[in-house]
C-alpha cells in the first residue's frame, strides 16, 4: 500500500469553515468596538472640558509674575510662552500645541488693564453650558 501524505479533501474543508467561522467572530467584535468607539467621540461632558480648561488656565494665571503679552477673541500669549488658542473649526481648545478640550462650541478671551487691576474674563460654551469668568491677574 501506498504511503499518502498530505491532507484530504473533507479536513480542507473543515479547515475552511472553521477559518470563516473566525474571521465571522472578529469581524463583528471590530464592528461593535468601532461603533462604540465613534459614540464615545460624540459623547462630551461639558463640565468636565470647562474644569480642564479651567484647572490649566488658573494655574496659569495664578503663577508669580505672569503678563498677558497679546489677547485677541481666540487666543491668548503669556510672558512665559504659553499660548491659549481656540479653534472652531475643530471646536479644540489648545495649550500651545496640544488640545486641552475637545468639542467647545464658543471661547473668547477679552484682557483689559485697569490700573493695579489686570483681568482676564474667559466665556466658554459647551453644548449647553455656558460660563463667562473673570480671572484676576497676580502681580
Amino acid at each position: 500500500m501506498k504511503n499518502q501524505k498530505g491532507i484530504t479533501m473533507i479536513s480542507l474543508i473543515i479547515y475552511i469553515i472553521a477559518l470563516l467561522i473566525v474571521i465571522g467572530v472578529v469581524a463583528t467584535f471590530s464592528r461593535y468596538f468601532y461603533k462604540n468607539v465613534e459614540n464615545s467621540a460624540e459623547q462630551v461632558d461639558p463640565m468636565s472640558e470647562y474644569i480642564k480648561f479651567n484647572s490649566f488656565f488658573s494655574e496659569e494665571i495664578n503663577s508669580q509674575g505672569i503678563q498677558v503679552l497679546e489677547a485677541q477673541e481666540n487666543y491668548i500669549v503669556f510672558n512665559n510662552g504659553v499660548q491659549y488658542t481656540y479653534i472652531p473649526e475643530n471646536k479644540g481648545i489648545y495649550r500651545n500645541r496640544v488640545k486641552i478640550c475637545r468639542l467647545v462650541d464658543d471661547c473668547n478671551f477679552i484682557y483689559s488693564e485697569n490700573g493695579d487691576t489686570n483681568t482676564v474674563q474667559v466665556t466658554f460654551k459647551v453644548k449647553d453650558f455656558s460660563n463667562s469668568v473673570v480671572y484676576n491677574l497676580k502681580k
